[in-house]
Formats: structure tokens, C-alpha cells, sequence
């Protein structure tokens, strides 16, 4: 079955090579330097720098945007799917959560939100996926605030420690044995 890992960034070579992950995106801080795991080649790796706040940027902070949205869905649909695909932000709760759900629904748009969102629940009692990537996510994905209403339903995950990784299973279709 096809995965999605969701990390930390403390956990992302650890899980790289635990789950042979082949291709990563990472959503960080523009100021948060990192090094990205060896066994992820560069041209696989999708970088987009944001900050965790779901409102618009002022200063120095970035907020979302439609254009790292469109990055996520372009780099999910180019995955090759033999391999785990390996999300991470800072603590593994907000951002990457987020992107797992729209790269999720970008390789299988025909998943149903609500059975999705309660995966992504039951694989981490901690993940309160990024609002602001939920919603642009649900619009240009053409989900019609379904995807934002499931992951409203679901609510604020548990207090976290930035230390828990976790595995999101993709769709299992009936014509795929």
C-alpha cells in the first residue's frame, strides 16, 4: 500500500531510510536551515519555505500561499508511487499534516474527505493540519469545502512534543489488488 510518512525535520533522516522514502517536501521557515536526507535526490525534493500561521503575513512571515499549494499537487502528481512519499515541517503537526491531505486527495481525488481526515486522525491523536493550506487546498482542488469541513469535524489535535512521526495509508481502491 502507498504512504504518506509525516515528520519532524529531528526525524526526517531517521524516517527516510526507515521507510526507503525516495522523494520528500519539505515546509519550513525561510530562516530554518536543514540538510536533507542523502537518500533524497535533489530534484525530488520540493522545498517550500512558509511559516506556520494561518492568517495573512505581515513582516517577515509567510503565510500559505495558492502557489506552495500548486507546488504540492504538481510534485504528488510527478510521485511515482513505489515508494513512500516523506512530508515534514518543524514539529510534524500543521503544515506537513496538511500537505499529506492535499497530496493525498491530488493522487486520489476520487477519496472521500471525511474517511480520509479520520486516517490522518487515527495515525496521529497530535495533528491539527495548517487552516490556511486546508483551505486553499479544498479550492483548488475543487473539494468544495469538504475538505475543510472534515478537517473542522476532526478538531484540534493533542498538545505534541514535535517528536511523532506518522504513516497516512492512501486510498485502498477495489481495482487495485
Amino acid at each position: 500500500m502507498t504512504t504518506i510518512v509525516v515528520s519532524p525535520l529531528a526525524r526526517i533522516a531517521e524516517m527516510a531510510v526507515r521507510h526507503h522514502a525516495r522523494e520528500m517536501i519539505s515546509l519550513m521557515a525561510k530562516e530554518h536551515a536543514f540538510h536533507r536526507p542523502a537518500v533524497i535526490k535533489a530534484e525530488r525534493h520540493l522545498l517550500l519555505n512558509m511559516n506556520d500561521i494561518s492568517f495573512a503575513g505581515t513582516g517577515d512571515l509567510i503565510a500559505p500561499q495558492e502557489a506552495h499549494v500548486r507546488a504540492i499537487i504538481d510534485f504528488a502528481a510527478e510521485w511515482d508511487r513505489a515508494a513512500p512519499l516523506l512530508i515534514h515541517c518543524w514539529m510534524g503537526v500543521s503544515r506537513s499534516p496538511a500537505a499529506a491531505l492535499i497530496a493525498a486527495l491530488a493522487v486520489h481525488p476520487e477519496e472521500d474527505d471525511l474517511a480520509l481526515v479520520r486516517r490522518l486522525r487515527s495515525a496521529s491523536p497530535y495533528a491539527t493540519p495548517n487552516a490556511r493550506l486546508i483551505a486553499i487546498g479544498d479550492d483548488m482542488l475543487g473539494r468544495k469545502g469538504r475538505l475543510v469541513a472534515a478537517v473542522k469535524e476532526i478538531g484540534r489535535g493533542a498538545d505534541a512534543d514535535g517528536n511523532a512521526a506518522f504513516i497516512l495509508p492512501l486510498a485502498v481502491h477495489s481495482d487495485i489488488l
